[in-house]
Formats: C-alpha cells, sequence, structure tokens
C-alpha cells in the first residue's frame, strides 16, 4: 500500500484476510523509509510493528512477504552492497518472516558503469541477485521477483522481449516472478497470461492495480473485484491485489477477491449508511475502466442537458417543441436531484458513527460534492437563463461541450491512470471552466462539517434575507447611525446594483438556517456603468434625499459613494477582463471550499459568455488577496481603480 500507514487497521486487514479466504499479505509501503529509501538500513530496536505484524499474520494462517526494493541506488557488482542487502534481509528472517520479495519495478533500466563491466544486461544483474539473496536465505519457500518491465513495456513484445527471456532462463525455477499485463488491466484471460507463463518459464505471480489509486488523489476505486475470468487461478502462482491507499475503502473489492478466489458469494455487513446510499458510493467510485450506473446517469445526463439547452431558450427565432421543452427540464430535475443525493451522502459519511470510514473517504465525498455543486447550480442557472428573453447575453459563446474521457469512453487500450480525477474530474471537464483544475483542486478542511449546502441562482424573493444578511456581516466591523434610519442602505450600497441590473449573475448560498452567503457578477462593466447612470443612481437619489444632520451628506453624497464604489476602469483593463465580480456577501466558513465553490459557481456562468474577469479588493485584506490567488487570480492594477489603495486582481476565463 501507499501513503498514510495503516497503523493498527493491519493487524485488523489480517483477521479480515483471514475471515474472507485470502492467505498473502505483502508488506512493502512507500512510507517505510527502509523498504525503499534507504533499504540498507536495518531495523532498530524500537520498530517492534514489523515482529508485530509476522506474528500476527502466522497466527491467523497468512503468508506474510517482507518485499524491499534496492532497485533505485543498489550497484548489482558491489560485494558490499551485496553484504548490506542480505543483513537486511537476514534481519527480517530473525523477526520471523519466511517469505520474501525483491523488487525491481519503477526504476531506472539502465546500469552504472561499474554493473555494465561485470554484467551483459541489466536483467542478467538483477538476476545475478536475485539468486544470491534467495540461497543466502536457505531457499525459503516462497521468494517473489518483480521485473522492471510490465506487458505493455516489453519490446518488442512479450515474448521476443530480451530481458523477459533472461529473466526466464536465468532465474532458479522456486522464485516466482511477479506478472503486471499493464499498470491497470481492464481484463486478465487466459490467453493473456499463456504467452508470459511460456517465456518466463513458470506460472507467473499476477499483481493486480484494479484498486490501486495512488496514481489519482481524486480517485477512489470501491467496486467489485472483475474482469477476470474464474479460470485463471490454474494458470497463476497467485494473485496480489494492489488496494486503495485507504484502508476503510477496501472492504468490497477485498471482500469480493475472496469470493473470486472462492467461487461462491459472500455477503457485507451493514454500515450508518442506508443500502442507497452505499450504492451510490460504489458507482461514483466504481473501477478504472468502468463507472457505476450512478456516475454514467451523472455524466450522461450533465452531457445531454448541455448539448440540447437550445431546447428551452426564448432568445431563438424558433420556439422548440413544448415536448423537448419539458424533456429538458424533467432531465435536468433528476440530474440536480442525483446531485442533492451527492450532497447528502457526504453529509452522511461525515456524521456515521463509524470514523475510520469518514477519515479514509471523505476527501473523495468531499471533492465529489463540491463538483456537484457546481454542476448543479450551473444546469439550475443554465435553463433559468436560456428561458429568460431579457437575460443579456445569454450562452452566447458556443465553447466545446466536452466529453467524458474516462470509464465507458475510454478504448480497450487506453490506461486510465492517464486520466485524472475520477467522475469528479469528468464532470469538472464537462463544465465551461473545466480546463481551469485551481478551481477544483484543493485539500479538504481539517475538521470536517456535515453541513449541508446548496448553491443556487438568485431569485428576488431573496432580497430582504441578502440584505439582512449583509447589515449583519456589516455592523459586526463597524457601527453606522445611517443603518438605523435607512435599513437598505448598506445592502443597496453592497448588493442593491447587481441584484437590480444584473441579477442573472448572482448566486446564493444557503444551508439547512437559510441563506448564508452569496456571490455577484457583473457580465460586461461597460454596459453595466451606462444603465447605472441611467437608471439606478437616479433611483437612489430620490431613495435617499440629503438630510441635515446625516454623516454621509456632510461629507459626501450617498450617490457618489455608490458610483465610486463600481470605479472607473481603463480600456486596457476592460479589453481583456470585461466582467467583474464582487465578494462582499461572501461568507467566511470552517470549510472554505464551499467559498470557493460558490466562486466556482458564478465563474461558470460568466465563463459561457465572457474571457476574463476581475475583483477589486484593498491591500490590507491579505485573505480575500491569498484566496483569490489560490484561485488563480492575479494582480492586474494597483491604486487605479476606487481608490488609490485599491488592488484589481483578473484571471482569464
Amino acid at each position: 500500500f501507499y501513503g498514510r500507514p495503516w497503523s493498527m487497521d493491519q493487524r485488523r486487514v489480517l483477521f479480515q484476510m483471514q475471515q474472507w479466504g485470502l492467505n498473502t499479505y505483502l508488506y512493502g509501503p512507500k512510507d517505510d523509509l527502509k523498504h525503499r529509501l534507504l533499504w540498507r538500513e536495518v531495523y532498530s530496536s524500537d520498530e517492534e510493528q514489523l515482529r508485530t505484524l509476522i506474528v500476527e499474520a502466522e497466527r491467523r494462517g497468512l503468508t506474510f512477504v517482507y518485499a524491499l526494493s534496492p532497485g533505485q541506488d543498489i550497484v548489482f557488482s558491489s560485494a558490499c552492497d551485496l553484504s548490506l542487502l542480505q543483513r537486511k534481509l537476514r534481519q527480517v528472517s530473525e523477526l520471523g518472516c519466511r517469505a520474501f520479495a525483491l523488487l525491481f519495478d519503477d526504476i531506472d533500466h539502465s546500469m552504472c558503469q561499474a554493473d555494465s563491466q561485470v554484467f551483459s544486461s541489466f536483467a542478467h544483474a538483477q538476476v545475478s541477485v536475485t539468486n544470491q539473496m534467495y540461497q543466502a536465505l536457505g531457499e525459503p519457500p516462497v521468494f517473489l521477483f518483480c521485473p522492471t518491465y510490465c506487458g505493455s513495456l516489453c519490446s518488442p513484445s512479450v515474448s521476443k522481449s530480451p530481458y523477459l527471456q533472461t529473466v526466464g532462463e536465468e532465474l532458479l525455477p522456486n522464485i516466482s516472478v511477479i506478472w503486471t499485463s499493464k499498470v491497470i488491466s481492464r481484463k486478465l484471460t487466459v490467453d493473456c497470461l499463456s504467452e508470459v507463463q511460456a517465456v518466463l518459464q513458470r506460472q507467473p505471480l499476477v499483481w493486480d492495480n484494479l484498486h490501486a489509486n495512488d496514481y489519482d488523489s481524486r480517485r477512489l476505486f470501491l467496486g467489485p473485484f472483475k474482469g477476470r475470468e474464474p479460470e485463471l487461478r490454474s494458470h497463476l502462482r497467485g494473485l496480489l491485489l494492489n488496494p486503495n491507499c485507504e484502508f476503510e475503502a477496501n472492504y468490497i473489492p477485498l471482500h469480493t477477491l475472496g469470493s473470486w478466489y472462492r467461487r461462491r458469494a459472500s455477503s457485507g455487513g451493514k454500515g450508518c449508511l442506508t443500502e442507497f446510499q452505499v450504492r451510490l458510493l460504489v458507482g461514483l467510485h466504481y473501477l478504472p475502466h468502468e463507472h457505476g450506473p450512478a456516475a454514467q446517469k451523472l455524466l450522461q445526463d450533465l452531457t445531454w442537458l448541455k448539448s440540447n439547452c437550445h431546447t428551452v431558450s426564448a432568445n431563438g427565432k424558433k420556439t422548440s417543441p413544448q415536448k423537448q421543452m419539458e424533456e429538458w427540464r424533467g432531465r435536468a430535475c433528476r440530474f440536480m436531484s442525483l446531485c442533492e443525493d451527492i450532497a447528502d451522502l457526504h453529509c452522511s459519511v461525515v456524521g456515521g458513527a463509524n470514523r475510520a470510514v469518514l477519515y479514509d473517504l471523505y476527501p473523495y465525498v468531499w471533492d465529489l460534492r463540491n463538483t456537484a455543486l457546481v454542476a448543479k447550480a450551473f444546469i439550475c442557472w443554465l435553463g433559468r437563463v436560456m428561458s429568460d428573453s431579457s437575460a443579456p447575453g445569454s450562452w452566447r459563446n458556443c465553447f466545446h461541450c466536452g466529453q467524458s474521457i474516462g470509464g465507458d469512453q475510454m478504448g480497450l487500450e487506453s490506461e486510465p491512470w492517464v486520466f485524472k480525477g475520477g467522475v469528479s474530474g469528468e464532470v469538472q471537464m464537462l463544465l465551461p471552466v473545466g480546463g481551469s483544475t485551481e478551481l477544483f483542486t484543493h485539500p479538504p478542511p481539517l475538521f470536517p462539517t456535515s453541513r449541508l449546502y446548496n448553491i443556487r441562482p438568485y431569485h428576488s424573493k431573496d432580497k430582504v434575507e441578502l440584505y439582512r444578511m449583509v447589515r449583519q456581516l456589516h455592523l459586526r466591523s463597524q457601527a453606522s447611525r445611517e443603518s438605523s434610519a435607512h435599513p437598505d442602505l448598506i445592502g443597496d450600497r453592497c448588493l442593491g446594483v447587481c441584484l437590480a441590473l444584473c441579477p442573472e449573475y448572482s448566486f446564493i448560498l444557503e444551508d439547512e438556517l437559510g441563506i448564508c452567503g452569496c456571490v455577484l457578477g457583473i457580465l460586461d462593466v461597460r454596459s453595466f456603468s451606462k444603465r447605472c447612470q441611467a437608471s439606478w443612481y437616479p433611483a437612489m437619489r430620490d431613495k435617499y434625499p440629503p438630510r441635515a444632520g446625516s454623516t454621509l451628506s456632510n461629507t459626501q453624497d450617498l450617490v457618489e459613494c455608490m458610483q465610486e464604489d463600481q470605479g472607473e476602469y481603463p480600456d486596457s483593463l476592460l479589453y481583456h477582463f470585461p466582467s467583474q465580480l464582487r465578494l462582499d456577501a461572501l461568507p467566511e466558513l470552517v470549510d472554505v471550499s464551499v467559498s470557493r465553490t460558490l466562486l466556482t459557481a458564478l465563474l461558470t456562468a460568466l465563463k459561457a459568455n465572457s474571457q476574463g474577469v476581475f475583483c477589486e479588493v484593498q491591500p490590507t485584506d491579505r485573505q480575500r488577496l491569498e484566496f483569490l490567488t489560490k484561485l488563480g487570480f492575479l494582480e492586474i492594477l494597483r491604486g487605479e481603480a476606487r481608490s488609490r489603495e485599491g488592488v484589481v486582481m483578473g484571471r482569464l476565463l
């Protein structure tokens, strides 16, 4: 396994292996430095965990295989290195281990000058050292050799590979060879193993990466062990499954591996999630080459809804038939309902009693939850803005709709580790801002929260609640006598002009208690400024006439304050960044990713009709400057906008 050590969970997996009929555990964690990087160093007397695992495995009737990976820097012709290698293996043998493996995968296949003078090939060097160690340990009953090449890298072919021919001819016959046909094989058949069995002159021991997820931190594989013919058993020395890095994620993979080995079905236990949620969880994180039903439905519906959004457009010359419009809205409802189920699943995992499951699965359900929030908000916005004939610039740019690049869309010869992100990554690529990875890849919060969030476009009925929220936020930091006389004043200054003149680019964040944040967008700043002069500022002059004793009116006119809030921006800025966003009501949450997701929802909508967006921030607001920088914003202007201190941050869409 890779990543975080399983620590106490290692003993649990030995127990479960015994229960499910598995019989071999290979110890080779990359984060045991003395397994790979510091392979020459023996274990200290304080490192008793290894002895404990060996004893526990023997007690449960399991073969404990200790693996060592010296290939990164070993000098095969060095007597010193061979002595140190033998010393290390003997120490583990004295701890009670009776099975060993030498791994030469993931290393450079060139030899140093000293080795090239002694050995005729890289294969001869590896085989020579492996044979010596096998004999030095007294020819243990289990001794494994992992070659440098897998099937997909052999040249010119498996049967004609000089490297594999040397291994087959020179490696002692009782040493087993670990074999991987492809890095991740969709299927394993008897035919595909016959060729390697012939060249290795022994039955291979398959190293199966079907459920390994170390190559993509955003993917998890909860699906069953499948695509391996039952008849393989009689053609194999054995099969090792490289699991998910997260221990709790391996229940179904290991359970079904045991079922495959025993050729009979087994039943699993009940967890804290409902049966529907377990099916949803597994379907969303299925297998490298195959999505489960939920993931397939999610991707298919999103692709279809984007491709057919014209059927609900009120701006076209021809109105679509009512049946087509109803079909689009029906599929949109089902898609958004599935996104809500994903949000509920996230909350159930966080709120469940099994904290080990939470620890292992949380980053994955959290990542997919955030992506689903953006996708749901996008489809909701798309349906509304396409149906609103008054919305300016609705879906003006015909950007590439994108295709699903993983799972069922990949050809048989494709390697799934090439494509990142799993279902979450594929949904991301179907969104207008899909290529902006900085908007989607960020670490989960240290303290998981089960609060249920929703992101949606603004409704006119939200105005009262938004004004109340922004008034409370501003009054925390500054008292205002004007606000008591004019309760709408803060709301009008911070939100009012955008909600009145550009409501289709305003997004709401809400939780179980109601609205808790919003983000505002202006599609075209030039036309927006003209509309402000024509309608908004006159309306504000009527609403807030000068009054005797007013602090604001004694210093400057309220409307002038609002005009200054909007600012005048140079053409050189607006040419590349025609749109603007405002963060006045962005919430401060424990889970910062929710704020990022809210902003990403707005950027997704702006991307449909704009090439760039900017935001003005005070230089003293370090928190927001850092927030925007992490989302790909760069400083464009300083001191040329709302005030001499204003910093303009921009990013291309």
